[in-house]
């Protein structure tokens, strides 16, 4: 544990704030030996004094939630979030209302799940009030007090649970958690269907980049959840299909298995940003490569549309096992790009207008014939043919 509290970046945060832990995710994944991606800290002092504390020590201080509480230190041009003990006073089941406290054990008592309620001292003492460094040696996935509780004052907390479950769990899942989310999914209204898509999608994503996440979808499912937040995601199979033939564990792409071919229901659900809706629809909807094309038939297919595309359809495909040899050719291969503008037949004396357009595209189709090899020369003396007509 003294590890991380040896960073040297971290070191003068510490100094300025001696009363300052590290605690939340980073103290979690220290204890599970995994990479630490990011160090978050707590403190009693309130925001005002942080930003004091740290502009003292020479620091940069961005305040970047300070309504929540938090601002952000920069040391050796890395961020660490620095936030003020908090407790809950009133919950609407999406946002706390908070006031600031100096009771560690408080701000502990309002975080989701035991395993994300530890805190680490200067002193290199493990501080941990409800169990969670026992939890994560058995890979139990437990909230912090009663689960029905903690869930009604965030419903995004049942998609946590299932996204921690996945990383850090193992079978069977909690039984007070899993009575919990059972009936908040249950609910007709409110609860997970009041829940802002954006916020869905921001976990869900998170969920789908997993490994392997049939187990954990296979839950979401047989306890409403999926059903509450997107029914749309019904094709269990394809998406286990995916996982099987170690298809690369993009979010879309698994998502993409999940609806079908009819992705509009989903995008619109989730709000997806229009390149994410864009590029789900050209993987649900498009055809895929086939295991006879050849590298002429790949080039022709590569010059109409990008690789990543045809090789995210390539593992939706019914066939997806037999082409791997065409997903290696389509990822090595540079994408054709026809030679030729209009400027090209103005050149040779044609006149602007339709003709000419009609005369392009006649040339772009028979360099898509011919496997798009003909050079810019080649084209620019088939175009000239075609102006002549």
């Amino acid at each position: 544990m003294t590890i991380m509290l040896r960073d040297p970046d971290l070191a003068p945060i510490l100094v300025a704030l001696p009363q300052a832990r590290l605690v939340g995710g980073c103290v979690r994944d220290m204890l599970a030996g995994r990479t630490v991606a990011d160090i978050d800290l707590a403190t009693p002092d309130r925001p005002e004094a942080v930003l004091a504390a740290l502009a003292g020590a020479g620091l940069r201080a961005i305040p970047t939630g300070l309504a929540h509480g938090t601002v952000t230190a920069i040391s050796g041009g890395r961020p660490f979030e620095i936030t003020t003990l908090r407790r809950d006073e009133e919950t609407d089941g999406r946002h706390a209302r908070v006031t600031w406290t100096n009771d560690f054990t408080q701000d502990a008592a309002r975080r989701d799940f035991t395993i994300n309620a530890m805190s680490l001292d200067q002193q290199g003492t493990l501080h941990d009030p409800f169990g969670g460094a026992a939890d994560l040696a058995s890979g139990r996935v437990r909230f912090v007090g009663e689960p029905a509780r903690r869930i009604a004052e965030d419903y995004l907390r049942v998609l946590r649970f299932f996204r921690f479950f996945a990383r850090y769990g193992r079978k069977p899942a909690d039984e007070a958690a899993v009575t919990a989310i059972r009936a908040a999914a249950a609910l007709p209204e409110g609860g997970l269907r009041r829940l802002s898509a954006e916020r869905v999608w921001s976990e869900f994503k998170r969920i789908l980049a997993i490994p392997d996440p049939r187990d954990t979808l296979a839950l979401m499912a047989g306890l409403g959840v999926l059903a509450a937040v997107l029914p749309e995601a019904r094709d269990m199979a394809s998406l286990a299909k995916l996982v099987s033939l170690g298809a690369p564990a993009e979010p879309l792409l698994r998502l993409a298995a999940l609806v079908g071919r009819v992705p509009q229901g989903a995008a619109g659900r989730l709000k997806l940003s229009g390149a994410e809706r864009e590029r789900l629809e050209q993987l649900c909807t498009g055809a895929a490569p086939q295991a006879g094309d050849d590298a002429a038939a790949l080039r022709r297919r590569l010059a109409e549309e990008p690789a990543e595309v045809l090789i995210g359809r390539s593992w939706l495909a019914a066939d997806a096992a037999s082409l791997g040899t065409a997903r290696q050719v389509l990822a090595a291969m540079q994408r054709p790009v026809f030679p030729l503008e209009g400027r090209d037949g103005l050149a040779l004396g044609a006149e602007p207008g339709p003709k000419l357009g009609q005369a392009l595209r006649r040339v772009r189709a028979w360099w898509l014939e011919g496997g798009c090899a003909a050079t810019a020369e080649e084209c620019r003396m088939k175009l000239a043919e075609e102006v002549r007509q």
